[in-house]
């Protein structure tokens, strides 16, 4: 599936000689939009060609990935359960528009506390699950994995040949990873960490087979799934300038910190840049419930 690069005309960039293209992987589907599409396609093909009937994932309250994963299993015949991290979630879940849509669209959710959590990659969590729920394909946190990355590979096309430097942001570098082995090695990719920590360079380099790109780590606005009213502006001024939405916890600070690179001269005139958009925007709700708790400004929403 191929979807269009969509040019953004800001006076900043044309007065610095950059071209700049979105590529719009948000437009995939209102819910399996963006990364989850590419990371679930093969993943889904093997489930099936192994005979299982069940996906058994991991997340947090707002995971475009647990929304993503619930409506592919309703939408391909399979069951799907939902571990998420939080014990506390358990009595208060209905007010969370994340999980209620996950649950709208057949997901089981098991709530854990963090620090059984931290363990759902050993073997004796994984044995615990298995004797709770049977059978079951696991998907990690996330959705990276060998498949995953085979998908986002095909975010890039032939005729992205066009760019100098793709940009992304990263959750937990599957998506990045896919696009650095479909990019040619005159292309620069730069990804934008969601989160804090510089251990994101080894994850990314178990899959990624090339060594043409680099993290900017400054744009994490405090790690993942936290914003600032700076941040809520620029998104909701770039969606008034462009008419692209973005979501406040990976697009959102790729789009804030290329723009604050290019203002600083980064990128020499003439560059041309492909930013992909990874979806998320099913999020939104839940950040602005949490916005509006903390009394401040709200993200536009159509």
């Amino acid at each position: 599936m191929h979807t269009q690069n969509q040019k953004v005309n800001l006076s900043i960039i044309k007065n610095k000689g950059i071209t700049l293209y979105i590529k719009r992987e948000d437009l995939i589907h209102p819910l399996i939009s963006g990364n989850k599409y590419r990371k679930l396609k093969y993943n889904i093909l093997a489930a099936k060609a192994a005979k299982h009937d069940t996906f058994l994932t991991f997340g947090g309250a707002y995971s475009n990935h647990i929304a993503a994963t619930a409506y592919a299993g309703k939408k391909e015949g399979l069951h799907t359960i939902g571990i998420i991290r939080g014990e506390e979630l358990e009595d208060k879940w209905q007010k969370n528009a994340t999980l209620l849509l996950a649950r709208a669209h057949g997901m089981k959710f098991k709530f854990v506390s963090r620090e059984a959590y931290r363990n759902k990659n050993t073997l004796a969590f994984k044995e615990e699950l298995e004797k709770e729920f049977g059978r079951f394909y696991m998907l990690p946190e996330g959705g990276t994995n060998g498949l995953a990355v085979e998908g986002c590979q095909e975010i890039i096309t032939k005729e992205d040949a066009f760019f100098n430097v793709i940009t992304s942001a990263v959750g937990t570098g599957g998506t990045i990873a896919g696009i650095i082995n479909a990019s040619s090695e005159l292309q620069k990719v730069i990804g934008f960490p969601a989160l804090k920590g510089n251990f994101l360079q080894e994850d990314i380099r178990k899959f990624a087979n090339k060594r043409n790109w680099e993290l900017q780590n400054k744009y994490h606005f405090g790690g993942y799934g936290k914003v600032s009213p700076e941040l809520i502006q620029f998104i909701n001024n770039f969606k008034k300038e462009t008419n692209i939405p973005l979501d406040p916890v990976y697009t959102g600070k790729m789009i804030f910190g290329l723009i604050e690179m290019i203002k600083e001269g980064c990128f020499k005139s003439g560059t041309k840049i492909l930013a992909i958009h990874t979806g998320g925007l099913q999020g939104i709700p839940g950040m602005n419930t949490l916005l509006k708790r903390k009394k401040q400004p709200l993200l536009i929403v159509e």
